[in-house]
């Protein structure tokens, strides 16, 4: 008996097909594999675990709330208002006329004067004296016992005071001033001597010069002798 064989049955018909599908499962599989990425697996010691480190720890918020009391209440209306009457009679001030007639006779106080002494100040300057101290010699007015006062002593700085001393000081050249201030007390002594200059010699230089004043007669202030201030200019040219 021989047997036959279905046309569907045989595969050669399909053997096209076959190979495109082959072919696009080797490409399929070839991209897959250039695609694939692959990474490094690295273990690392974590080491132990603190459990207790980590467990939180829940607060719990308070909130302080302050008790509000109530204000107090009003003290309560009396019930009754009496109306209490005011038996006690006011007695009225009269107020008496303080002014006086011709006819009455005024007592009029004795009043003693108090006469005050007037302070005189105790150092005077020189400008405002009113008698200018007297230098030995000098007569004539208060003007012209005071210019005879101030030629005196100028005639003294020319005799005793040592001009050659500036220029041996360093000095710049030009002129330097010396200023001497002393007192002349109330008796006419000469005292509290100082003097401001360029150099310390130049200053002990005008005391010396002022220690050869002599006494005077002491100047005055309302008939009073008084201690008066003297300022003593001394000019020098250094070279």
């Amino acid at each position: 008996m021989e047997l036959k064989k279905s046309p569907k049955a045989n595969l050669e018909n399909h053997s096209k097909q076959f190979m495109l599908l082959g072919l696009a499962l080797a490409l399929l599989v070839i991209y897959i594999g250039i695609e694939w990425k692959t990474f490094d697996r690295t273990v690392t010691d974590l080491g132990m675990s603190n459990l207790a480190a980590e467990e939180e720890i829940d607060i719990p918020i308070t909130e302080h709330i302050q008790e509000v009391k109530p204000p107090p209440p009003p003290p309560p209306a009396p019930e009754k208002i009496e109306v209490v009457e005011d038996k006690e009679d006011i007695e009225e001030t009269v107020l008496e006329s303080t002014e006086t007639d011709e006819s009455e006779k005024v007592e009029v106080q004795e009043i003693e004067e108090v006469v005050e002494e007037e302070v005189v100040e105790e150092d005077v300057p020189f400008a405002i004296i009113e008698e200018v101290p007297t230098y030995p010699g000098c007569k004539g007015t208060n003007a012209q016992k005071k210019k005879c006062l101030q030629d005196k002593i100028q005639k003294l700085v020319k005799k005793y005071f040592d001009t050659s001393l500036a220029n041996d000081l360093g000095l710049s050249p030009g002129k330097k001033r010396v200023y001497v201030q002393f007192k002349i007390d109330k008796t006419g002594n000469i005292v509290d001597v100082r003097a401001r200059g360029p150099h310390k010699r130049l200053e002990k230089e005008a005391m010396d010069v002022v220690k050869h004043i002599p006494k005077m007669s002491p100047g005055k202030q309302r008939n009073r002798p008084v201690g008066v201030k003297y300022t003593l200019p001394i000019t020098l040219v250094v070279e």
